[in-house]
């Protein structure tokens, strides 16, 4: 079976690793983390990073931070994964969903302007399989009504608008390391931030709640907190995964090659490409079915299962997450066509080109 997702471990892993599980205790506890820390730092300009269990993880404490709460409204793209509006939930606002862009599937700056009432406090964005917003009209719509921009950038590590790296846009972003994502921890997430007061409340909210307080001692609680913190090993992983990042990135950006050149030739598909002036890293590369262009009736969920029969693993793009059962939205935004026209291709890093031939063929063969 060809495997739709993938990591790319080496022998800089293997060591990294191998070294905090055997000398990373005791005074030592933390050395891969301050590591990840000020690698983050610096790779983004930034004035804080803070390691997290999970993407979801921080997203829920950049929300709590920012003292979202019920009463609220944060809007967020309808086609993306749950923790999206997940996390708006856990601290008891209302998640309202904005539809997206047909040419990047990420969230789309004219549906974002019908949604701000007096109740919207932020915009959640997401960097849809590594593919940019249009941040610049985002930010522009963010700072004229004067509420948080935060960026899902989950699957978008590296990513650039304009030359100016994801993450980087908002008073805060949220990145993800889980084991699907262009770099790996198993499971894991990271905040950026230069706001220091944010920081401080997000470093405490991530430690259970614990004071500074020297009279109290090391164990005071101040507030109700949460475990949201990494352990130094995944750290020493995501460490080795992140110094390789551009060559991650590029190995992504190549297996985006290999298809569009088999798909050149064929109109009934469209590849979810990079669109100027973004530089997506090709976390995920999609299709989009053209149905109007088909002389058979088929859509991603026949496509895929097809697919699985002769051996090629494929994920149906996410669904319009508004009509789930908990929102019960009946929209007529295009994410419900993405949800039933798109698939996200096998992307893993150790695909050889033999692979992506054999999988485009199949597919025109398919949709012939």
């Amino acid at each position: 079976m060809i495997l739709t997702a993938g990591p790319s471990i080496t022998k800089l892993e293997k060591k990294y690793v191998a070294d905090a599980v055997s000398s990373g205790w005791n005074n030592n506890w933390n050395n891969y983390l301050v590591k990840l820390e000020n690698s983050f730092k610096k790779y983004f300009k930034v004035k804080y990073a803070i390691p997290t269990s999970s993407c979801t993880g921080a997203m829920h404490l950049i929300l709590k931070s920012l003292d979202i709460k019920k009463g609220d409204e944060v809007i967020v793209p309808d086609t993306t994964w749950v923790a999206t509006a997940s996390a708006v939930k856990y601290v008891g606002a209302k998640p309202v969903f904005s539809d997206i862009d047909p040419d990047t599937w990420t969230i789309c700056p004219k549906s974002i302007k019908k949604k701000i009432n007096k109740k919207t406090k932020a915009i959640m964005v997401v960097h849809l399989y590594g593919h940019p917003s249009k941040m610049d009209e985002i930010v522009k719509i963010a700072r004229k009504y004067k509420i948080h921009l935060i960026e899902d950038a989950a699957p978008a590590v590296g990513a650039k608008y304009n030359k100016k790296l994801i993450g980087t846009f908002g008073i805060a972003a949220a990145f993800s390391f889980q084991g699907a994502k262009l770099m790996v921890s198993g499971e894991g997430g990271m905040i950026i931030t230069s706001n220091r007061s944010l920081n401080k409340k997000i470093r405490q909210l991530a430690a259970h709640g614990r004071g500074n307080n020297k009279k109290k001692g090391t164990f005071w609680i101040e507030k109700i907190g949460y475990k949201y913190s990494m352990s130094n090993i995944q750290a020493a992983l995501c460490l080795a995964q992140f110094e390789r990042l551009e060559e991650l990135i590029e190995k992504k950006r190549k297996i985006f090659s290999w298809y569009e050149k088999n798909f050149k030739d064929l109109k009934k598909v469209k590849l979810n490409k990079e669109k100027k002036p973004a530089r997506s890293i090709y976390w995920m590369t999609s299709i989009f079915i053209l149905k109007e262009k088909l002389k058979t009736k088929i859509d991603g969920l026949k496509l895929s299962r097809i697919l699985k029969k002769k051996g090629i693993d494929t994920r149906p793009i996410f669904p319009s997450i508004s009509t789930y059962p908990m929102w019960k939205s009946k929209n007529k935004f295009f994410s419900k066509e993405l949800s039933k026209y798109g698939l996200n291709l096998p992307s893993g890093h150790n695909l050889k080109k033999s692979q992506i031939d054999y999988i485009a063929k199949s597919i025109k063969k398919i949709l012939k």
